[in-house]
């Protein structure tokens, strides 16, 4: 039977068909970095209240996957009020939950590996019962085949797809052999090479500079040099960054920096099916100084209708190097969706088109991921802005949702804009810290202003900070 030739489809915001199969999601976030416990320690330090973080999928897991019989593994309680909200305002479809900590799925991957298939069967009984066929997770590591195999399922994806897809040093590689625009990159293999990666990098212009590990996520894995000279203090590197093999050293592009005048920081969103490659939205990462995600918002406003004749044919190549991106993530046998994350670059005197870069690749579920679906699933033609949000002082789920519908600020189902609770985070007191915010509206502009009008209104000091 001959092998069908992979297709890539745009959608024009529109959502692909995803799934058309049930499964059993572990929300194994903190697995993230494939056994860099280390790696993954730093996550946990420097984000906050991560165990909570998976409740991002609880009203999208039905959507991803139609079903029906969806269960989705988190690693604590939810907030009850905020699956009420889903449920009963917005009528989405919820799966179901039950609860593994992080501690627990890494006592289970240890006791599946040493034979303790039976002790190892007990912790997994809640899920067993479930009728979901497939297994999934943000990552696809060792552990959660041995609990695929255990519940005699399938996984969405391969191990080896999962891990190469979101290694950076790979796909820049890749992109180097197809001839995309790359940054200017030195590769050290350890610890003790870097000072030579800065003096080269230097040498050619370039003020400041970023280490990559081959595989990070949320800023984790990255590290900033402001200053190349060999006379700055430079900041420590951790050995854990070498853990995947060498790691890139890349020429930070910045204004005043090659001619550069102007940075922007697009992302295409992605889903991978077993044929096809759709790229169903567009939008603009929030980054801070350092390039660590704050949020994200659709569409770009210099990409939106009435922009795009300013910057011709600059969405069409974000499109192209997209769809060559890919396909070959589709090649290292990843399924699911994922982001195609660029520099668009501007310069000095350039009459053409801003230069477009690949600069990362995310085979998962992304930051991006849950407001560009809901958002979509909600208002396909309007805008979207998302943005995490720390309160000053810590309270009830209830009491917040409160405070937002009683001056109208809550989005309700069919409304043309308001502040949509995308998840709640939780601190050792077991209130809300933190959270996840959609603004829906029809323009981004209509977006931001909304969700500014909420803050200055509501009876809560808010600010605005990383993934």
């Amino acid at each position: 039977m001959p092998v069908r030739e992979l297709e890539i489809v745009v959608t024009d915001a529109n959502l692909p068909e995803f799934w058309d199969r049930s499964i059993a999601f572990f929300a194994n976030l903190l697995a993230l970095f494939f056994g860099n416990e280390e790696e993954t320690a730093c996550l946990a330090h420097e984000v906050g209240e991560v165990d909570s973080y998976g409740g991002r999928l609880i009203p999208i897991l039905n959507i991803l996957f139609k079903g029906p019989d969806n269960v989705l593994i988190l690693e604590r309680r939810p907030d009850e009020a905020l699956c009420d909200y889903f449920r009963d305002e917005l009528r989405l479809s919820l799966p179901t939950l039950e609860i593994l900590s992080h501690r627990d799925y890494v006592e289970l991957g240890r006791k599946f590996a040493d034979g303790e298939g039976e002790t190892a069967g007990r912790i997994l009984s809640s899920v067993s019962e479930h009728a979901a066929g497939w297994v999934d997770g943000y990552v696809t590591d060792k552990t959660l085949l041995r609990i695929a195999r255990h519940l005699e399922k399938r996984t969405i994806t391969t191990a080896e797809g999962s891990r190469c897809g979101n290694n950076k040093f790979l796909l820049h590689r890749y992109l180097e052999e197809r001839g995309l625009p790359t940054v200017r990159t030195e590769m050290a293999v350890s610890r003790e090479e870097i000072p030579r990666c800065l003096e080269a990098l230097q040498k050619e212009g370039f003020r400041s500079a970023v280490l990559k590990a081959q595989i990070g996520a949320s800023g984790i894995g990255m590290v900033k040099f402001p200053d190349v000279r060999p006379s700055a203090k430079w900041p420590e590197v951790a050995a854990h960054l070498f853990y995947e093999g060498p790691a890139m050293v890349q020429g930070w592009l910045e204004p005043g920096v090659h001619g550069v005048t102007r940075m922007r920081s697009p992302s295409v969103q992605m889903f991978l099916s077993e044929d096809m490659v759709y790229l169903f939205d567009m939008t603009e990462q929030i980054l801070s100084e350092d390039s660590v995600h704050e949020g994200n918002e659709s569409p770009p406003p210099y990409l939106g209708d009435g922009e795009r004749e300013k910057r011709p044919g600059v969405r069409e190549e974000l499109l192209r190097q997209a769809g060559i991106a890919g396909e070959w993530l589709h090649r290292q046998g990843y399924r699911g969706t994922a982001s195609a994350d660029f520099i668009l670059v501007e310069r000095n005197g350039d009459e053409a088109a801003p230069e477009v870069y690949v600069c990362e690749l995310n085979a998962r579920v992304t930051g991006a991921t849950y407001p560009s679906v809901l958002g979509r699933h909600l208002s396909p033609r309007g805008a979207w802005l998302m943005r995490n949000v720390r309160f000053q002082q810590s309270l009830e789920g209830a009491r917040l949702l409160g405070m937002l519908e009683k001056p109208g600020h809550l989005y309700r189902r069919g409304s043309a804009a308001g502040v949509l609770p995308l998840n709640f985070n939780f601190g050792p007191d077991g209130l809300v810290h933190k959270g996840q915010f959609l603004c829906l509206g029809e323009s981004p502009e209509e977006c931001h202003a909304y969700l500014a009008v909420a803050r200055s209104k509501l009876p809560v000091e808010w600010e605005y900070e990383r993934d």
